[in-house]
């Protein structure tokens, strides 16, 4: 198969340390394989995904982390609807400055001798930590400092030596099930009421509850949702604002800025213009 090199001095523009680019997947068949110049975080957003290597495929699905050094050639394809991923582009002198400051990092995540992507799966209460910080990092200068800052606390979790979970803290089995049902827009149109209604419980304990497990309310949850929903339309269609405002569950388009913009950063004009271009699968 064709392999393409991606250089991060296309990407890295005016000095930026980093990039996020967020990516809706077709399910075409990929053409080529890519690497890059430059160490990659990737972890798919919504629905399933093929990571396609030289010998094999692997389905990833929602929350898993990938961990792609600048060897290592992949390409990405949608399986069913709705497949978004996220992706990290980060300059090499970034993951090389900390590979030489923490000799603990050596032969994990990036600094692994693995032939293909080291992959990490990720929880719901650490995949929406993990989708903050993102938040954060997309709003933040593009600076290595704001990008060890998003980078450092997340490899410490991975690479420390962690006590298996008592019973207590694992997330009961009717909010799992809730909140990947919460993913169909059939339900996060319904709002915080529709989630609740999921679960059969009273609002006030699924709210407790809520808060304890994924650290949001069932709102806060919610709207990340349907953010997300707005996101993968502006950056993956060129359907009008109001018709995906509505398809949110949010028919008032002054409430869906004000939303769009508090979840990431900017207004929803201005990001769909900013990932015009898709970076993580080139042609």
């Amino acid at each position: 198969m064709l392999q393409i090199t991606l250089c991060h001095r296309d990407i890295l523009k005016d000095g930026a340390a980093y990039h996020v680019a967020r990516a809706n997947l077709t399910n075409a068949r990929p053409k080529a394989l890519h690497d890059h110049d430059f160490p990659e975080l990737l972890w798919v957003q919504n629905g399933k995904v093929r990571q396609v290597l030289a010998d094999k495929k692997i389905t990833l699905t929602e929350g898993d982390l990938l961990f792609v050094r600048p060897d290592h050639a992949h390409a990405l394809q949608g399986v069913g609807e709705e497949a978004m991923v996220v992706s990290v582009t980060l300059h090499p002198d970034i993951v090389a400055g900390l590979g030489l400051r923490h000799p603990e990092l050596s032969g994990q995540l990036f600094w692994s001798e693995a032939s293909e992507p080291v992959i990490v799966k990720r929880d719901i209460r650490k995949f929406a930590e993990l989708n903050r910080a993102a938040l954060r990092l997309e709003r933040a200068p593009r600076t290595a400092l704001e990008a060890e800052a998003f980078l450092l606390p997340l490899l410490a979790e991975l690479t420390q030596d962690v006590l298996p979970q008592a019973p207590s803290e694992t997330p009961p089995a009717w909010l799992a099930e809730a909140c990947l049902a919460a993913q169909d827009p059939a339900v996060f149109r319904q709002g915080a009421a529709g989630f609740v209604r999921l679960t059969g419980r009273a609002h006030p304990h699924v709210s407790r509850t809520a808060r304890r497990y994924l650290g949001q309310s069932p709102s806060e949850f919610i709207n990340a949702l349907r953010m997300d929903f707005a996101a993968r339309r502006l950056s993956g269609t060129e359907d009008p604002l109001p018709e995906i405002a509505a398809d949110c569950g949010i028919p008032n388009l002054s409430h869906f800025h004000k939303l769009f913009r508090a979840h990431h950063g900017e207004t929803p004009h201005q990001f769909r213009k900013r990932f015009q271009r898709n970076l993580v699968q080139p042609a």
